[in-house]
């Protein structure tokens, strides 16, 4: 019998025979067990992982069915001939001359180093801060487990055709398409064909098929500063001409710069961070100024679904008549970011040549999730838990607004619901050093500097999320954080 102990760490959350499956064919596939000897008896590795007998069986007769192992009558069970690490290893090993060796010089190989490209760091272990204003991250408690797990349950039954299982080359499930044309984009004033719609992987993803296609290194592009700062990385992957347009309370102004532009990158409902609502005057402004030059206008309608307004204003994509705006928006933001699915809203002819790339790149995305994502929002479950969030948002902001008037008043905030807060602090605060102070706290914040493109920008910005955060922990963080903020204003040099 193999003489071996498995090395489990209980997760009292997770099954007992799912953790002592996963170990054991982690330890096959890695060829620890050895060939003709037989594992640890039931009762053996029972007493050893201080689980019960029937626990171990199961686990054993279910890795027999699926060939990991073989029972051998009054023996034991033994690992399956295939997996044998005698077996898996018999090719002789490639022989290559030493002396011969040579790493490449990826510095020269590499044509960009995005890794290089400025952006907004979050730590990694940003759930362990007591205090976690951090923007992007959804209260997980709110996420419809039941009402997911029905549409899991749903598409897969028998009663439910199961072309999910296959490639769908280019295409998107139909389903998915039909709900985004009657059920997503009417509340954002968009009528849309078909034709004129293509599932992404997200907004970021949007972004980059959109710039693959249409930008090369002579393409020049208006952005709002300060700006979602992913989007311009992205188009950086392509061009360098990216001009910077200022932001005021209607949103992004047009300047000398704007003449020269292919096309304009704006947030419209919301500007991306500051959350300002661009105004009529400037979205008519905007618009025209487009057909009169020529241009192209990207717009990323990112809270589409999140939007916490009494009226909020229709998409931008909602007045174009021209078809010179690319309208592109999540469908995961709110629910859960990781799935992962946004789409582009765009003339047929240019959703044609975006498909073929993005069949080139990874086809489309998984089916499985589009047709359950499609079941959800037939139900009506999307838009009740979008109810629900908007209503949880809205207390959330609120009390974070109160929090802020009572213990920041010498700060000052964009007034509108926007999903956080763009703060703007007294001059002399120096608000990489006020985020550094404050997660000494355990108080997370995010500076606003990296947020402009121009080379002066100011460093009294940041801004505060608040979907992430408890909402009883709301007040008592913004209290601490005028505390570090007091303290700070009271150093010298900051």
């Amino acid at each position: 019998m193999i003489e071996c102990c498995l090395q489990i760490s209980l997760d009292k959350d997770r099954g007992l025979q799912e953790q002592l499956r996963e170990v054991l064919v982690t330890s096959i596939l890695a060829g620890r067990f050895i060939k003709d000897e037989s594992l640890p008896s039931c009762r053996s590795l029972s007493e050893q992982l201080n689980i019960s007998r029937n626990t171990v069986s199961l686990v054993y007769e279910s890795l027999c069915a699926d060939g990991y192992l073989i029972s051998r009558p009054r023996s034991g069970y033994y690992i399956a001939p295939q997996y044998d690490p005698d077996y898996l290893s018999q090719d002789a090993p490639v022989e290559i001359d030493s002396d011969s060796l040579s790493a490449p010089n990826w510095d020269k190989l590499l044509k960009n180093s995005p890794s290089q490209f400025l952006t907004i760091h979050k730590p990694s272990n940003w759930m362990k801060f007591t205090y976690p204003f951090i923007y992007g991250q959804p209260d997980a408690n709110l996420f419809p487990m039941e009402k997911w797990r029905e549409a899991a349950r749903k598409i897969t039954s028998n009663m439910h055709p199961h072309d999910w299982v296959l490639d769908l080359i280019d295409q998107d499930d139909s389903a998915l398409v039909t709900q985004l044309r009657n059920h997503v984009l009417p509340k954002r004033g968009i009528i849309a064909q078909p034709s004129e719609i293509l599932i992404t992987l997200g907004t970021q993803n949007a972004l980059s098929l959109v710039s693959q296609l249409l930008f090369n290194e002579q393409t020049a592009i208006g952005v709002e500063s300060p700006v979602y700062l992913e989007a311009v990385n992205t188009f950086k992957l392509q061009t360098q001409r990216i001009y910077p347009h200022a932001i005021d309370s209607q949103g992004m102004q047009l300047n000398e710069r704007s003449k020269q532009c292919d096309y304009f990158y704006v947030t419209p409902s919301h500007q991306a961070p500051t959350g300002v609502s661009m105004s009529n005057a400037r979205r008519q402004a905007l618009l025209q100024h487009a057909i009169s030059h020529d241009q192209i206008i990207l717009e990323d309608d990112f809270d589409s679904d999140t939007n916490i307004e009494q009226r909020p204003r229709p998409a931008l994509k909602a007045n174009d008549q021209s078809g010179r705006v690319i309208y592109m928006s999540s469908l995961s933001k709110a629910l859960s970011p990781g799935l992962r699915l946004g789409y582009i809203v765009a003339p047929a002819e240019l959703v044609d040549e975006l498909r073929a790339l993005r069949r080139l790149n990874y086809r489309h995305p998984p089916t499985y999730i589009q047709y359950q994502l499609a079941y959800f929002l037939s139900q009506g479950y999307y838009e009740s838990f979008l109810r629900h969030y908007r209503e949880n948002s809205a207390y959330r902001w609120s009390i974070l607004k109160n929090a802020l008037d009572k213990y920041l008043p010498m700060c000052r905030y964009t007034q509108t619901k926007a999903t956080a807060f763009w703060i703007e602090a007294p001059k002399e605060i120096n608000c990489e050093t006020l985020a550094w102070r404050a997660a000494h706290k355990s108080i997370l914040i995010e500076p606003g500097r990296n947020y402009f493109l121009e080379e002066d920008a100011p460093s009294n910005f940041f801004r505060l999320g608040f979907h992430a955060i408890a909402p009883e922990a709301i007040e008592p963080g913004i209290a601490s954080l005028a505390q570090v903020m007091h303290h700070l204003q009271q150093s010298p040099g900051n």
